[in-house]
């Protein structure tokens, strides 16, 4: 399957964002995470053996681990269109994934199969909330779901009531339909407008009570304007108004070099502790990696403040 600019903003908000996804487990499998939980990231890419003896690779938009009473693995896929073929794809993913990882137990290979699931952009209510996979083997039949995440069952407040930030960068999918009208019918598009407006202060209120930090909210809002400019791509009206609300001056990607002045920031503060318990340049240069002129930049300029 091709890579799609959503497949991108998925694979970025797990990898900047990845405590949103915990109450996204919560919603699609009934767990109960807190959002502390350790999540580990695992190899999402698995090659299959093919007829001809060749290896034939698989890439999965996401495979991880969490850790809390037991660890759990998960399996997700982000998906923006149609596709027949996605049991098959989920149970080819899902197989290899427990080959990967089986092992032999007094003669018996043991297989674990991830929990499953599928952010559907564009699904309607004809789709159902899981998709069952049944197994008819000499043994017996054996029946699993892969749960279904569809974004049109939320509206932007429901997406704050149960926590469910990592959508919001796709709530313009539940707008799709109307985008044409909102590029022509100016009164519709400040509706829109106004929805966008509403979010972005909901985000800032979370920021300013301590329950996401400023560059989780930048990265919210800069990856809702990579989706709007993809899903309106010919309709600037309406791109231009969600990007000026949710991007304004937040350029190059804010939310990175937040990220990064705060790890240099860190590096700083560790740079003057370790000079204060008497560790010399070369020792910390070695700890950090900073070259040694870097270090006595930072220990002299301490000094002169």
């Amino acid at each position: 399957m091709a890579n799609t600019p959503y497949d991108d903003v998925f694979r970025t908000l797990l990898n900047d964002c990845s405590r949103l996804v915990l109450p996204l487990l919560n919603e699609a499998f009934g767990e109960h995470y807190k959002g502390t939980e350790e999540i580990t990231f695992l190899q999402n890419e698995h090659f299959l053996n093919q007829k001809d003896g060749k290896e034939d690779k698989r890439i999965t938009d996401t495979f991880f681990e969490v850790s809390a009473e037991e660890k759990k693995k998960y399996h997700w896929e982000c998906e923006s269109g149609t596709d027949r073929s996605i049991l098959a794809r989920f149970f080819e993913y899902d197989a290899q994934i427990a080959l990967d990882s089986g092992k032999i137990e007094e003669g018996v290979l043991v297989l674990d199969f991830p929990n499953s699931a599928v952010l559907e952009l564009r699904a309607g209510k004809s789709i159902g909330d899981k998709m069952r996979t049944r197994i008819n083997t000499p043994g017996g039949t054996v029946e699993y779901d892969t749960r279904v995440v569809k974004m049109k069952s939320y509206s932007w407040e429901e997406l704050f009531e149960k926590d469910l930030l990592f959508l919001l960068p796709f709530y313009i999918f539940n707008h799709e339909r109307e985008l044409e009208e909102c590029e022509s019918d100016e009164e519709k598009l400040n509706n829109l407008e106004r929805e966008y407006q509403k979010i972005k202060i909901k985000l800032e209120e979370l920021k300013d009570k301590g329950f996401i930090n400023e560059y989780t909210k930048c990265t919210l809002m800069d990856m809702s304007s990579k989706v709007a400019e993809h899903i309106a791509a010919k309709y600037s009206k309406v791109r231009e108004g969600v990007k000026k609300i949710m991007v304004g001056q937040v350029l190059d990607y804010e939310a990175k070099r937040i990220k990064n002045q705060g790890i240099e920031e860190g590096i700083r503060t560790v740079i003057i502790q370790m000079n204060h318990k008497g560790l010399s340049i070369p020792e910390i240069a070695d700890i950090t990696n900073k070259d040694k002129s870097e270090i006595k930049d930072i220990i002299d300029n301490w000094n002169k403040d």
